[in-house]
């Protein structure tokens, strides 16, 4: 039997230990985490908050009694207080005392720590962080008070920008803080957030960017806001600024990436043989960039806890890389991106070219239609695609999937020119916005 210690029971440590348990009868799962419950899905905060389903039961969509009943031990509301890594031993606590577990194998699914803001009046109620399952309770129990009528959100990014929606939708005065000059700046480009900054804006949300907060004022609870701008009143605060990698367990005896988190193989593996990482603490390879990098998100730890269960079941399996494909959906405006921005593509030294359209979803004589944009980029050099963003009121999104397979598989700009894609007027144009754009590319 081979011992394997799963540190960390959200996406990453679940799928690792699904597939551990699932294919593999020689292995002996252990799994611990600090918190007492586990595969929360947190994209759907916002959304229960908003009252756009009716509760958060759903959101868990496994337990604790799931892994027993699959033969693995599992240690719930249990902290791990240090790693022996010559020894293979882990240091555990829980309230029913100290404990070790050897392994012999050792998976690292700890995920990624709040960005918290060290400013004056951080530590006044009614100042809250958004990340775990416990974080949206007491951000649903604040904005159901009905004295809580002005709510300041800080950071516009995915977070940030669906939980203003949330407060909105409540019926509160929300105020969208970020020292960007716009929204979503890590996965469009201007040409899509200023759409969206137009829907929030249109919604009633108040958008104040290039503008950092400063301090919190108040007596026991928050009062208002001081930014390098001025001071607003408010009478609950949201951040959601951001994460970076949680390392603090192996920080010291494994090679880390320039932002901390662990360096990994595609074998998820870590510069120690018998420890792998996965999720949102460890590294993925973009195969936009052709390189290795940092992109925090839950289907790439889902698909990373897949890789290091079947390697350390016996069976090599190298992931094939990464596009960061996201979405977002805001008072049913609905964005998509894979791979790169513009912007990102300057920063990373490519020189690139991008092609752009814009266009009714489908022929002008169908009813409840709407326009929808899209943007390719390109290599300039070698023509390979290596990004893609879409927008729309329509459900465009299983277009961003073609574009993501298309990244991975380095397809040129010229190879979707004469694309065999269908039409019907029920769901798009004779002349495709997809084909429209990629005959424009130079």
């Amino acid at each position: 039997m081979t011992k394997t210690v799963i540190i960390g029971t959200n996406h990453a440590g679940i799928a690792a230990a699904n597939t551990l348990l699932d294919n593999y009868s020689d292995q002996e799962v252990v799994m611990i985490d600090k918190n007492t419950n586990l595969s929360y899905l947190g994209c759907g905060t916002a959304l229960w908050v908003g009252r756009q389903i009716d509760s958060y039961e759903n959101l868990f969509y496994t337990n604790k009694e799931a892994f027993e009943e699959k033969g693995a031990k599992i240690y719930m509301g249990t902290t791990v207080e240090s790693i022996d890594f010559t020894k293979k031993i882990v240091h555990c606590e829980n309230a029913e005392g100290i404990f070790d577990e050897n392994y012999d194998k050792l998976i690292l699914a700890t995920g990624s720590k709040l960005i918290s803001p060290n400013i004056p009046g951080k530590d006044l109620k009614n100042v809250e962080f958004l990340k775990l399952f416990q974080d949206g309770q007491a951000v649903d129990k604040a904005i159901g008070q009905s004295d809580v009528k002005n709510v300041a959100v800080i950071g516009a990014g995915y977070i940030g920008v669906e939980i203003a929606e949330a407060a909105k939708r409540r019926g509160k005065n929300v105020l969208l803080f970020d020292a960007a000059e716009r929204c979503l700046p890590n996965y469009y480009d201007t040409w899509f957030t200023q759409d969206m900054d137009r829907v929030l804006g249109e919604n009633g949300i108040e958008l104040h960017y290039n503008e950092l907060a400063k301090e919190y004022l108040g007596q026991e609870k928050v009062e208002a806001i001081v930014t390098d701008k001025g001071e607003y009143p408010v009478d609950l605060v949201i951040n959601a600024i951001g994460f970076v990698p949680n390392n603090n367990l192996g920080k010291a005896h494994l090679d880390l990436f320039n932002n901390g988190a662990y360096l990994v193989d595609l074998h998820q593996q870590t510069s120690d043989p018998d420890v792998y990482a996965v999720g949102d603490c460890s590294t993925v390879y973009s195969n936009a960039l052709e390189e290795t990098t940092y992109i925090a998100l839950a289907t790439n730890a889902v698909r990373s806890g897949i890789v290091a269960g079947h390697n350390i079941g016996g069976t090599p399996l190298e992931s094939i890389g990464v596009q960061g494909s996201n979405g977002i959906s805001i008072f049913g405006y609905h964005m998509v991106s894979t791979g790169l921005t513009v912007q990102a593509t300057e920063k990373a030294g490519f020189n690139v070219k991008y092609t752009e359209f814009e266009d009714l979803q489908k022929p002008g004589f169908m009813k409840e239609n709407n326009k929808v944009k899209i943007r390719i980029v390109y290599e300039e050099s070698s023509r390979r695609i290596l990004g893609a963003q879409m927008a729309s009121y329509e459900d465009i999104s299983m277009g961003i999937h073609m574009f993501s397979l298309a990244i991975e598989e380095k397809v040129t700009i010229d190879k979707l020119k004469l694309l065999d894609i269908f039409f019907l007027p029920h769901f798009n144009q004779p002349y495709n916005y997809i084909t429209m754009a990629a005959l424009s590319a130079d």
